[in-house]
């Protein structure tokens, strides 16, 4: 079970408390378990909301579901309520969460691709966007835009300053990173 510290509960208590609603307690999951976009989503239900397939977590004044899928990626969590000067902050470490990153004798397409997601993904997200690996090609790896930074006039900026230097520092096999990416078809690009 996930070790929830007695500072988080006081706070989650009184979170709860301040909802005004009898048997409200929270449930944890994860959205995109394994992977490195993996992300906790920590929330209110009621207790008659809670259909089978969560396992129950007494804490005292309420209880926390955890989500028998995600036992697994929860194994060794923590979930704290940390004081940072004169305001505070809940935060939930699950080292599990994202799986293991590829071998350094994984395939190279597998170990940019993690990379990509695990590294530059979470920015791009900020944008509504994502990157893609296509392929590799002798020195040459390939990436497709989508979502915002489909068709954003800011793409080749994203591409040449911010990705080719990452991906091939990261990476010695690659030394150029190529857009093939059909921007015209963009639907909601994040800049016109």
């Amino acid at each position: 079970m996930i070790t929830v510290t007695q500072d988080a509960i006081e706070f989650l208590s009184g979170v709860i408390s301040e909802q005004d609603i009898d048997n409200l307690h929270l449930k944890v999951n994860v959205q995109h378990a394994g992977t490195p976009m993996a992300d906790c989503h920590l929330g209110f239900c009621e207790a008659d909301e809670v259909t089978t397939g969560y396992e129950c977590q007494s804490l005292g004044e309420f209880n926390l579901y955890v989500a028998h899928d995600d036992l697994e990626y929860f194994e060794g969590a923590t979930i704290d309520y940390e004081v940072q000067g004169a305001s505070g902050q809940l935060n939930i470490k699950a080292p599990n969460l994202k799986g293991d990153s590829p071998d350094e004798d994984a395939p190279l397409f597998e170990r940019v691709s993690y990379f990509i997601d695990a590294q530059i993904n979470p920015m791009l997200a900020s944008h509504g966007g994502r990157a893609t690996l296509t392929a590799i090609e002798d020195d040459k790896a390939y990436i497709q835009f989508g979502g915002g930074c489909q068709g954003c006039g800011m793409a080749k900026q994203t591409l040449s300053v911010g990705m080719q230097g990452q991906i091939t520092e990261a990476f010695k096999e690659i030394n150029e990173v190529l857009d093939a990416t059909d921007h015209a078809s963009g639907e909601n690009p994040y800049y016109q």
